[in-house]
């Protein structure tokens, strides 16, 4: 792996790149092996950490300082593995890209698109040139997030909560939605020895074999709903969008490519 050649790449697009030692080896800080955004006195930059086990080689196979993204392709023996890293309004950031056929930059913005926002842009967007904005006809986007219109969505106001925050399964900062509201989903019992929540015959089960059970402070919570939200939605490193109506909330694809936990960098 040429690191050097890997460094004037990203400084291509005005990033720096530090490729250290997995665990806090002579090469570099603790960690596990991936990618990461660090920090430091001059500023953010991209970081591989390696594990000398598992003889990892990076190169990057899309360059666009126009659009200051790469893709960077991670190749240990047959398998490969795919990432996006670039700028997003305010900060660097690095993302996993599922699929095999993504070949560059544009085709990784397509592969992360959730199938809700594909046929919304197919069949709503006027101007192909606006598929990747962040805000065009079909949907809006801050981060990791899409939110689709939804202007024949009938809603329960008694049902809508306020300063409700998405995360990734509970981790990195929150984006902050002013208004959400949800409906459907299998509702489930949450307890925290069950936090992944429990079917509503697993829970009877679970008490009537432990009498004790009947004191964990279940909460009866719904798996997998529809999520809405409208108004402002915050977050420290994006600029605050303001959502006019409801809007459906989709999450972008990164989670399903099988090489995600190499991402270390949490938004």
């Amino acid at each position: 792996m040429d690191i050097g050649l890997l460094e004037r790449k990203f400084a291509r697009l005005g990033a720096r790149l530090k490729v250290t030692e997995a665990g806090g080896g002579r090469w570099g800080r603790n960690g596990p092996a991936g990618i990461d955004i660090g920090w430091d006195g001059g500023g953010e930059f991209f970081e591989i950490r390696l594990d000398p086990a598992e003889r990892v080689e990076y190169e990057v196979v899309d360059l666009r300082p126009d659009l200051r993204h790469l893709l960077l392709l991670g190749r240990e023996g047959e398998e490969k593995r795919k990432f996006l890293c670039g700028h997003d309004e305010r900060h660097w950031f690095v993302c996993a890209v599922p699929g095999k056929s993504v070949a560059g930059v544009l085709t990784a913005f397509r592969a992360l698109q959730p199938p809700l926002v594909k046929y919304v842009t197919h069949v709503n967007l006027k101007r192909r040139k606006n598929i990747f904005r962040r805000r065009n006809e079909a949907y809006v986007r801050q981060g990791e997030w899409f939110f689709v219109p939804a202007p024949d969505l009938e809603v329960d106001e008694r049902m809508v909560t306020r300063g409700e925050p998405l995360t990734r399964g509970g981790i990195g900062k929150p984006h902050v939605c002013q208004y959400a509201y949800r409906t459907g989903g299998q509702s489930v019992f949450v307890c925290e020895k069950y936090p992944e929540g429990v079917s509503n015959v697993e829970h009877q089960r679970i008490v009537e074999e432990n009498p004790k059970a009947r004191k964990w402070r279940w909460r009866r919570m719904f798996r997998d709903p529809l999520l809405y939200v409208r108004g402002s939605v915050r977050h420290d490193d994006h600029k605050t969008v303001v959502l006019e109506g409801w809007h459906r909330v989709v999450m972008n694809t990164e989670g399903t490519a099988p090489w995600s936990r190499r991402v270390v960098f949490l938004d």
